[in-house]
Protein backbone atom coordinates (compact mmCIF):
# COMPACT_ATOMS: atom_id res chain seq x y z
CA UNK A 1 0.00 0.00 0.00
CA UNK A 2 2.69 2.45 -0.76
CA UNK A 3 1.55 5.47 -2.13
CA UNK A 4 3.70 8.55 -2.74
CA UNK A 5 2.67 11.34 -1.26
CA UNK A 6 5.23 13.60 -1.42
CA UNK A 7 4.71 15.57 -4.93
CA UNK A 8 1.43 17.06 -3.95
CA UNK A 9 2.15 18.44 -0.25
CA UNK A 10 1.20 15.09 1.28
CA UNK A 11 -2.10 14.23 -0.75
CA UNK A 12 -2.69 12.04 -3.83
CA UNK A 13 -5.25 13.15 -6.38
CA UNK A 14 -8.04 10.46 -6.32
CA UNK A 15 -10.57 9.73 -9.10
CA UNK A 16 -14.13 8.24 -8.38
CA UNK A 17 -15.38 6.32 -10.82
CA UNK A 18 -19.03 4.49 -10.85
CA UNK A 19 -18.23 0.59 -10.67
CA UNK A 20 -21.32 -0.19 -12.93
CA UNK A 21 -21.31 2.87 -15.79
CA UNK A 22 -17.96 3.51 -15.51
CA UNK A 23 -18.74 7.18 -15.24
CA UNK A 24 -16.72 9.73 -13.59
CA UNK A 25 -18.50 11.06 -10.40
CA UNK A 26 -15.55 13.15 -8.87
CA UNK A 27 -12.03 13.95 -8.24
CA UNK A 28 -10.93 13.94 -4.63
CA UNK A 29 -7.43 14.64 -2.76
CA UNK A 30 -6.58 11.75 0.17
CA UNK A 31 -3.35 12.36 2.63
CA UNK A 32 -2.38 8.71 4.35
CA UNK A 33 -4.79 8.85 6.86
CA UNK A 34 -7.54 9.00 4.55
CA UNK A 35 -6.43 6.65 2.41
CA UNK A 36 -5.59 4.65 5.38
CA UNK A 37 -9.71 4.99 6.79
CA UNK A 38 -11.12 4.36 2.78
CA UNK A 39 -9.17 0.74 2.92
CA UNK A 40 -10.28 0.02 6.45
CA UNK A 41 -13.79 1.45 6.46
CA UNK A 42 -14.66 0.31 2.73
CA UNK A 43 -16.42 3.95 2.67
CA UNK A 44 -14.39 6.40 0.55
CA UNK A 45 -13.01 9.35 2.88
CA UNK A 46 -10.83 12.24 1.83
CA UNK A 47 -8.75 14.99 2.49
CA UNK A 48 -10.52 18.64 2.78
CA UNK A 49 -7.96 20.95 1.51
CA UNK A 50 -10.46 24.21 2.11
CA UNK A 51 -11.27 23.18 5.31
CA UNK A 52 -7.81 21.40 6.33
CA UNK A 53 -9.47 18.25 7.61
CA UNK A 54 -10.43 14.54 6.77
CA UNK A 55 -14.44 14.24 5.49
CA UNK A 56 -16.30 11.00 4.80
CA UNK A 57 -17.94 11.54 1.67
CA UNK A 58 -21.57 11.48 2.62
CA UNK A 59 -21.50 12.46 6.49
CA UNK A 60 -23.61 15.29 5.38
CA UNK A 61 -25.62 14.40 2.62
CA UNK A 62 -25.76 10.39 3.42
CA UNK A 63 -24.95 10.18 0.08
CA UNK A 64 -21.24 7.23 0.76
CA UNK A 65 -19.21 5.72 -1.86
CA UNK A 66 -18.81 2.11 -1.40
CA UNK A 67 -15.76 1.21 -2.68
CA UNK A 68 -15.24 -1.95 -4.48
CA UNK A 69 -11.96 -1.76 -5.93
CA UNK A 70 -8.81 0.40 -5.26
CA UNK A 71 -6.34 0.86 -8.40
CA UNK A 72 -3.16 3.13 -8.72
CA UNK A 73 -1.24 4.70 -11.49
CA UNK A 74 2.03 3.75 -12.77
CA UNK A 75 4.17 6.56 -10.38
CA UNK A 76 1.87 5.27 -7.57
CA UNK A 77 0.94 9.15 -6.72
CA UNK A 78 -2.57 8.84 -7.87
CA UNK A 79 -5.61 6.80 -7.13
CA UNK A 80 -8.79 5.31 -8.74
CA UNK A 81 -11.43 4.25 -7.10
CA UNK A 82 -14.33 2.26 -8.36
CA UNK A 83 -17.62 3.01 -6.44
CA UNK A 84 -20.95 2.09 -5.75
CA UNK A 85 -22.75 5.58 -5.02
CA UNK A 86 -25.18 5.28 -2.05
CA UNK A 87 -27.58 8.13 -2.99
CA UNK A 88 -28.97 10.02 -5.94
CA UNK A 89 -25.64 12.50 -6.68
CA UNK A 90 -21.95 12.65 -5.64
CA UNK A 91 -21.90 16.49 -6.26
CA UNK A 92 -23.44 18.94 -3.85
CA UNK A 93 -24.64 20.82 -6.59
CA UNK A 94 -26.98 17.97 -6.92
CA UNK A 95 -25.83 16.17 -10.11
CA UNK A 96 -24.90 12.65 -9.96
CA UNK A 97 -21.21 13.62 -10.84
CA UNK A 98 -19.23 16.71 -10.79
CA UNK A 99 -18.05 16.54 -14.08
CA UNK A 100 -21.85 18.07 -15.46
CA UNK A 101 -20.39 20.88 -17.57
CA UNK A 102 -18.95 20.73 -20.80
CA UNK A 103 -17.40 22.87 -23.22
CA UNK A 104 -18.75 23.98 -26.14
CA UNK A 105 -18.14 26.57 -28.65
CA UNK A 106 -16.10 28.43 -26.03
CA UNK A 107 -18.49 27.95 -23.13
CA UNK A 108 -19.30 25.62 -20.12
CA UNK A 109 -22.56 24.19 -21.32
CA UNK A 110 -24.74 22.03 -18.29
CA UNK A 111 -25.44 18.75 -20.00
CA UNK A 112 -27.06 16.87 -17.35
CA UNK A 113 -30.37 17.17 -14.93
CA UNK A 114 -30.35 17.47 -11.34
CA UNK A 115 -29.98 14.41 -9.56
CA UNK A 116 -31.36 15.83 -6.05
CA UNK A 117 -32.16 19.02 -4.85
CA UNK A 118 -29.05 20.16 -2.96
CA UNK A 119 -30.96 22.69 -0.51
CA UNK A 120 -33.22 19.93 0.83
CA UNK A 121 -29.98 17.81 1.48
CA UNK A 122 -27.51 20.48 2.79
CA UNK A 123 -29.90 23.25 3.55
CA UNK A 124 -27.94 26.16 3.04
CA UNK A 125 -24.16 24.94 3.94
CA UNK A 126 -22.85 23.59 0.35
Amino acid sequence: MNLDFSKLGGLVPAVIQDAASGRVLMLGFMNEEAFRKTVETGFATFFSRSRNKLWLKGESSGHRLVVKEISTDCDQDAVLLKVEALGPGVCHEGYESCFFRRLADGAWQITDQRSYDPAAVYGGKQ
